[in-house]
């Protein structure tokens, strides 16, 4: 099947007026010399990948950690229709024996594929590895010092499916976890207080992510630059961003795409049980957190994550001042980079799968694919 008459993201992270072929639930020609009379007429409509979300702890009322597999599904339902067509949900800081069954979960959801669920595509391992300063939202009686061995046997026993782990620096043993663990999985510097040494050791060490910059980790400082400096003056590292208009102001928006450029951002949601549901009590992590207005806080006024999902991220970037490519490519093939999954999804690509998002230049009047069928 031919899509014509598109406004096209491709590959090189450029729009581009032409056509698309679908076959089998795979991309075929892109911008094809010769084009099917009978090819489907897309009236000049917006065409991108579909999003991925690598940072997601839960919406629907469901939350990853719970360990609960109906309550996944749920989630990747809700992400699905939102455009979200993979994802790698957030762990948080708990039990060890907690995180192994929800990675249990995750697992199974990964094996079983849904249709018209969002594709699990890893996990990010958020915990419990962080430090007691900078633990924002999490649970602090459940942090623990970097422990490989616990790590290796929670990622062995879900497979393998850990794509982010994710760590403090600055803690006793983080170095030499860094070293062993980005051999098996992309390992992120997160809810930390480290100083530009340390978080400049671990990035040489082999860590190639941020989680949720700015948030959980000092600011920038001329004297004391800290982990962001660090960050961006390591070219390998990517940095994640909550554009929820809650966590961060659009000239700190602005900052970040400036200081990693397009190429190095990735957009996330961290939403958390209360994305799509109505103002309340929720919980996270063993915690009480308050959904109001749109915003939701642990008892104390931490901010928590939030409650919006990624596509209307990907907005509110574009509303801020983001380049539009710079937008999309940090919420598809960024995200899709840094699980290493980027042979099969997060570009409109011959041979990889057909998740793709039809949609009015404003990106309202959404429609969704998922393997070319339209959920």
């Amino acid at each position: 099947m031919f899509y014509k008459n598109a406004r096209i993201f491709c590959n090189d992270c450029h729009f581009r007026t032409g056509a698309f072929e679908v076959k089998d639930g795979l991309f075929g020609e892109i911008l094809p010399d010769n084009v099917p009379a009978d090819a489907i007429d897309l009236e000049g409509a917006t065409v991108i990948p579909g999003l991925i979300d690598v940072h997601n702890h839960g919406n629907s009322g469901a939350d990853f950690s719970d360990g609960d597999y109906e309550g996944l599904k749920k989630m990747a339902k809700y992400l699905a229709q939102n455009g979200i067509t993979s994802f790698a949900p957030a762990s948080m800081t708990l039990p060890y024996e907690v995180l192994a069954k929800a990675f249990a979960t995750a697992k199974q959801l990964k094996e079983e594929a849904p249709e018209g669920h969002s594709r699990l595509m890893g996990i990010q391992m958020e915990g419990p590895y962080f430090s007691e300063k900078k633990k924002g939202a999490q649970n602090g009686e459940y942090l623990k010092a970097p422990d490989f061995e616990g790590f290796k046997k929670l990622y062995e026993d879900c497979g393998g499916l850990v794509g982010i782990a994710d760590v403090a620096p600055e803690l006793p043993g983080a170095a030499e976890f860094i070293e062993k663990a980005s051999k098996l999985c992309t390992v992120s510097v997160a809810h930390t207080d480290s100083d530009y040494e340390h978080a400049r050791e671990a990035f040489a060490r082999g860590a190639t992510h941020l989680t949720h910059l700015y948030n959980a980790m000092p600011g920038i400082h001329h004297r004391n630059p800290g982990v962001i400096p660090a960050a961006v003056e390591a070219p390998t590292v990517r940095a994640e961003l909550i554009c929820d208009g809650m966590h961060i102001h659009p000239a700190s928006v602005r900052l970040a795409f400036a200081m990693f450029g397009g190429e190095r951002m990735i957009l996330v949601s961290d939403a958390l049980r209360c994305c799509g549901m109505p103002d309340g009590e929720y919980e996270l992590g063993g915690q009480p957190v308050f959904l109001a207005g749109g915003v939701a806080k642990l008892a104390d006024g931490t901010l928590a994550g939030s409650a919006t999902n990624l596509y209307d991220c990907m907005k509110n970037a574009i509303l801020f001042g983001i380049e539009e490519a710079d937008a999309v490519r940090a919420a598809t093939i960024n995200p899709a980079c840094a699980l290493g999954v980027q042979d099969r999804v997060g570009s409109i690509a011959t041979g990889k799968i057909a998740d793709f998002i039809v949609c009015r230049s404003d990106y309202t009047g959404r429609r969704v694919f998922m393997s070319g069928k339209e959920i």
